[in-house]
This record gives structure tokens, C-alpha cells and sequence, in this order.
């Protein structure tokens, strides 16, 4: 009658225990650092492991009103490689987090652990 209570008790622990690891992983992400570049590192983007956009640097050759729509280019590129390093290394946290389990690509979607949707 009360065997099952055994195996509930083993899943809370295990479901704290993720809970925390996850935890750590957020702080892990929210430490990280990673850029992005465009042009020759002629814009530079620096963001963390949640994605979060921290500097942008632009070489001053670039600042002339008739660069405004390279330098524009520039800028998404380089946010965009950034952003792309911060999900390249939360999966590579969150694939070390699961401990090697295989789960259908997208079920542990990177941003799940910022609380972005």
C-alpha cells in the first residue's frame, strides 16, 4: 500500500536536484561571455550566455554619415553572431546538465532557463 510513497519520495529528491542544477546553469550562463564581430572586428558585440547584449564596440573609421547603412549591417551581424555563440553554449550547458540523457531536439529549449519564451 505505501511502496509507491518510496518512489515519490526518490522523484522529489531527484526533481530538487534538478531544480538546482539548473540554477547553477543560469549563474553559469550569466557569467559567460561571448562575442560576435562583423566587418573585420570592425563592430564588435559582446553578449552573455542568456543572450543578453552587453557592449557594442565600433571602430571609429566606421562613424561617417556615409557608413550609416554599413554600420547598420554591421551591428545586426555582429548582435546576431553573439546571440547565436550565447544558444551554442547554453545547449552545450544544458546537454551537460542532462547528463548525456537524449531528448527530441527543441524539448530544452536554451531559453527556457532565463524565463524567456
Amino acid at each position: 500500500m505505501f511502496g509507491n510513497l518510496g518512489n515519490l519520495a526518490a522523484f522529489v529528491r531527484s526533481a530538487q536536484e534538478m531544480q538546482k542544477r539548473v540554477a547553477d546553469v543560469q549563474e553559469v550562463l550569466k557569467a559567460a561571455k561571448v562575442e560576435g564581430s562583423a566587418g573585420g572586428d570592425l563592430v564588435r558585440v559582446t553578449a552573455n550566455g542568456n543572450g543578453d547584449i552587453g557592449r557594442i564596440s565600433i571602430d571609429p573609421s566606421l562613424l561617417k554619415p556615409e557608413e550609416k547603412e554599413a554600420l547598420e549591417e554591421l551591428c545586426l551581424a555582429a548582435v546576431n553572431q553573439a546571440i547565436g555563440r550565447a544558444r551554442e553554449l547554453a545547449q552545450a550547458e544544458m546537454a551537460g546538465l542532462m547528463g548525456g540523457l537524449e531528448l527530441p531536439p527543441g524539448l530544452l529549449d536554451p531559453s527556457m532557463l532565463n524565463g524567456r519564451p
